[in-house]
């Protein structure tokens, strides 16, 4: 178990898998960003056809707070 705990932080420790790590991390932001992104122009969308709020929020999964802010902003 020692050995494994060894390997594992020498591999670790490494530029190269801090780099893939670090990469790993902004395409996960910037995928989960993309779907925020989305899902706000599929409620303004919806907004504009004068969809109730809750029915909104049920299909975006957005809150509402963002959903308000939409109709507030834009």
């Amino acid at each position: 178990m020692d050995e494994a705990i060894v390997a594992y932080r020498s591999i670790t420790a490494t530029p190269e898998f801090r780099e893939m790590e670090r990469l790993r991390s902004k395409a996960r932001h910037d995928e989960a960003q993309a779907l925020w992104n989305e899902r706000r122009k599929i409620a303004k969308n919806l907004l504009k056809r004068n969809r109730p709020i809750d029915e909104i929020i049920e299909d975006t999964g957005l809150s509402r707070e963002e959903v308000e802010n939409i109709s507030d902003t834009d």
